[in-house]
């Protein structure tokens, strides 16, 4: 519905290229550049950086060929000292003053240092996480004559968190940057027994969500145990044959999916929202899978339409999008317009949990660690104790709408559907 501007890589007066970064938004969780949809020159840009913007909203005026281009002074460079000119040729790139008037430890960044160029989105990068330009100017750069790019960034942000936040000698001292590698920072009070550290903007997002999530939807959870031994073993066997045959891994979380989804077609008020006294009742089964982001908060990659895909291209679709969330490389269409979602806390070892439903959905379902139980088998000939591959569902839902009969029920079926997994299928 909205987006926040992070960064304008242009400025009013720069020409531009078709296809080239124009600018830097964040849409939820996910951060992306936005090209350029045509080549001319930026004649207008109407919204600063950090302001919150309307999907569909004008946000600059690219004047092309044959029109005339009258740059117009932007909100952002209004604010500049009489000096800065904001009708540059296209071969004079304005400077962006990056530099607040706290910009904390690493003070302004030189858009030059020595004999290497900073873009402005590096030194967006490096001011938001309290790089110094001495430290900047140690990174290595993989860009074109050793320029550092966003890559370079972010792995270089990684690698710090390796090294020990630093403490403040007194309470009063200036506030030295962290370096634990999160985009927070984080300070030590002078008897070093107390941290305290600034939410990022992703896991305010997330701290907001789930606060939301919880005051919208009266949560009840239900609870099965289901025997999943003949997916074990089927996996087991076929999982060397399936990555040679198709170069895709299989994993039991496609196998997961594929249940929800038959469940969901048996029971689609499931597959709801709410709009105030009115149930909106999704005709796509989009599943949302939980995924762990190298930050270490989670992102919900969405499956569309995941009851038309067999097992392959679940697998596909599954490997994919989690790849992307490893390396950073979710854009906003991968996690837009799930209508159920699927949360592994089998993944720490936990062996059940009472998740929070992902607004506006009504339900969520986790799946626990398999272990190794003995357990009552019946068959035609008699029960008797064998040892069997165990598994706990655990469903949360919004008790506005769906009630204990379909929540139980609903929760029932993809555990029966896990139970009859076709385990003498060939891949």
């Amino acid at each position: 519905m909205e987006a926040t501007i992070l960064k304008w890589v242009k400025n009013v007066g720069d020409s531009v290229e078709l296809d080239d970064t124009i600018v830097e938004i964040a849409t939820d969780k996910v951060d992306s550049e936005v090209p350029s949809p045509v080549a001319g020159t930026i004649t207008k840009i109407l919204f600063q950086e950090n302001d919150t913007v309307a999907i569909g909203k004008v946000i600059a005026v690219i004047a092309t060929e044959g029109e005339e281009a009258q740059p117009e002074a932007s909100p952002a460079s209004e604010q500049k000292p009489p000096s800065t000119k904001t009708n540059t040729s296209s071969t004079e790139k304005p400077q962006v003053e990056l530099a607040s008037a706290n910009s904390g430890p690493s003070g302004k960044l030189e858009s030059t240092s020595g004999n290497r160029f900073y873009s402005p989105l590096v030194r967006n990068i490096a001011q938001k996480e309290n790089i110094s330009q001495l430290e900047l100017d140690q990174v290595s750069g993989s860009g074109a004559n050793g320029r550092v790019t966003k890559k370079d960034m972010l792995a270089y942000i990684e690698q710090r968190k390796t090294q020990a936040p630093r403490t403040i000698p007194a309470a009063n001292a200036p506030l030295s940057p962290a370096t634990n590698g999160q985009s927070n920072q984080a300070t030590t009070i002078s008897n070093g027994q107390t941290e305290i550290v600034e939410m990022d903007r992703m896991r305010k997002l997330i701290a907001d969500h789930m606060v939301m999530s919880k005051h919208t939807s009266p949560h009840v959870t239900s609870f099965v145990e289901v025997d999943v031994t003949n997916i074990v073993n089927w996996r087991n066997k076929v999982k060397s044959s399936f990555q040679s045959k198709y170069g895709e891994k299989i994993t039991f979380t496609p196998i997961f999916i594929e249940a929800v989804a038959k469940a969901i077609k048996d029971y689609p008020m499931v597959n709801v929202s709410v709009d105030g006294t009115q149930i909106v009742v999704k005709k796509d089964i989009n599943i949302g899978m939980a995924t762990a982001l190298p930050s270490g908060n989670l992102i919900v990659p969405v499956i569309r339409n995941a009851d038309q895909l067999n097992l392959l291209g679940l697998s596909k679709q599954v490997n994919g999008l989690a790849n992307k969330a490893r390396n950073n490389q979710l854009k906003p269409q991968d996690i837009q317009d799930g209508t159920f979602t699927l949360t592994n806390v089998g993944t720490f070892g936990n062996v059940m949990g009472t998740p929070i439903i992902n607004q506006p959905q009504v339900a969520i379902l986790a799946v626990g660690a398999i272990r190794k139980k003995p357990a009552v088998v019946e068959t035609e000939h008699g029960d008797f104790i064998g040892i069997r591959q165990m598994m706990f569902l655990s469903l949360s839902y919004d008790h506005r709408v769906v009630d204990g009969f379909l929540g139980g029920s609903f929760l029932r079926k993809i555990g029966d559907y896990l139970e009859a997994f076709d385990h003498k299928q060939i891949v």
